[in-house]
């Protein structure tokens, strides 16, 4: 008997852990991402390089490098090495790389 709860704990907190990985995952809609491109098509800024960054989605930019609003969208955009990226105000991780 203990054997089975303490496999049916294990099961658990491994369900528990994939839940909580996937709350970090960002999903923008379709219909965000077209405003965002279409705003940043409009409003393109100078690239900036980051040297020792590698930029992937979740990577944490500095605090110094300036985010750009995009009107009624809750991320932000600036572009790094010629790539725009969206990234998330409140934590300052890349959210999503436009090619």
């Amino acid at each position: 008997m203990r054997t089975h709860l303490t496999a049916a704990a294990a099961g658990f907190l491994l369900l528990a852990g994939i839940g909580a990985a996937a709350a970090d995952t960002v999903v923008i809609q379709p219909e965000q991402e077209t405003v965002i491109k279409e705003y940043v098509k409009k409003k393109p800024l100078a690239s900036v390089k980051l040297p020792g960054v590698e930029l992937n989605i979740g990577t944490a930019l500095p605090d110094t490098v300036e985010l750009h609003e995009v009107p009624n969208v809750k991320y932000r955009y600036t572009v790094i090495d010629n790539r725009t990226v969206i990234v998330d105000p409140d934590t300052h991780k890349v959210v999503k790389i436009i090619e």
